[in-house]
């Protein structure tokens, strides 16, 4: 088996360690070819070794950092003076040819800056985006960005976008002909903001992209397109809100069955209506498509969600893992020499 090893910043996130180690723990476990290298206070991660499986052990190495980069830390402030933290520790194991992708729940916008100024965007890419892959209700998958990488974005880089989501698409997902679609407030041609009609217009002139054109957010979760494209500020309000609405619902169906006194035939309906609902759309719950990409780095950096719990970080493990055997920054390099000009 080839070697798979992934360098894990142990301290971020609102839950540092207390997550990360049970999850990298739980990820082994799961990936035989997975090594990983915790980075972060060794007092703080060691005390959580102690009982571990001694095979699990001998594939996780713990890698010493000095400090954290604070959640709320403005992140030109936080790049500034990041050496030493367990974020740029993290990320200086890619460079060094220790590890292939690194996977971190701290501070987006450090995250950001500090991949872009080590890690290097791909020839082609002005800003990486990042990229979850979301369920749809087909019982498939469509990729979603920008998350929140670029508040702003002109129309070249939707296009370059455009370009990585379905790069990610096919080399991830497995589909054929990846279907984009752009963001916006309607599906007419002439809605929309001008930066929005003109990638439509590169997109529909571009043969080697499976242009569908607009969709409007409530077509997020059909399965209408494998591909959803839009800027950073409405990609980021989009995807919480949506993951807002879902936990309320899993939330609202788990405190139904709790508590007060209830016919028991009332109960059996309900707990019948929760399993019923819970298998129908329980593949929606934020928690089991945990994990944003950075697409268009050199290398594979993963942020998940600060709020992550154990399952859910290892997910965003899982989702590291997959991009470096899939190699997908290599693929969208070999796309983009293919699909956009010289001059972009």
């Amino acid at each position: 088996m080839a070697r798979l090893t992934l360098a894990l910043d142990a301290m971020g996130g609102d839950f540092g360690p207390c997550v990360t180690v049970p999850a990298s723990l739980q990820a082994l476990a799961s990936n035989l070819q997975l090594h990983l290298l915790l980075v972060g206070d060794p007092d703080a991660i060691s005390p959580l070794l102690t009982t571990v499986d001694p095979l699990l052990l001998k594939r996780l190495q713990v890698i010493s950092a000095e400090s954290v980069i604070a959640g709320d830390a403005k992140p030109s402030q936080a790049i500034r003076a990041s050496r030493g933290t367990s974020m740029r520790v993290a990320l200086e194991l890619i460079n060094s040819g220790d590890a292939q992708a690194c996977v971190s729940a701290g501070n987006t916008g450090a995250l950001m800056g500090l991949a872009k100024l080590l890690i290097k965007p791909l020839d082609g890419i002005e800003r990486p985006a990042l990229m979850t892959v979301l369920p749809n209700q087909q019982h498939g998958k469509t990729v979603l960005l920008d998350l929140g990488a670029n508040v702003e974005c002109d129309s070249t880089m939707l296009v370059q976008f455009a370009v990585m989501g379905s790069v990610m698409a096919e080399a991830v997902l497995g589909i054929v002909q990846p279907r984009v679609a752009l963001l916006n407030i309607g599906e007419e041609e002439t809605k929309g903001l001008d930066h929005i009609r003109k990638a439509a217009s590169v997109l529909k002139s571009t043969p080697a992209i499976n242009y569908i054109g607009y969709l409007e957010g409530n077509e997020l979760l059909t399965g209408k397109t494998d591909v959803m494209v839009c800027d950073g500020f409405v990609g980021n309000v989009t995807l919480k809100t949506m993951e807002g609405v879902i936990r309320v619902l899993l939330s609202l169906l788990k405190s139904s069955s709790e508590g007060g006194k209830t016919s028991w035939w009332l109960k059996l309906l309900g707990q019948w209506l929760q399993r019923k609902v819970a298998k129908r759309f329980g593949h929606l719950n934020p928690d089991q498509y945990n994990g944003a990409c950075l697409l268009g780095l050199r290398g594979t950096v993963i942020k998940s969600h600060g709020a992550a719990n154990q399952r859910a970080f290892a997910v965003a493990i899982e989702q590291a893992a997959q991009a470096v055997q899939r190699q997908v920054p290599e693929r969208i390099a070999a796309r983009l020499e293919t699909v956009l000009p010289k001059s972009d």
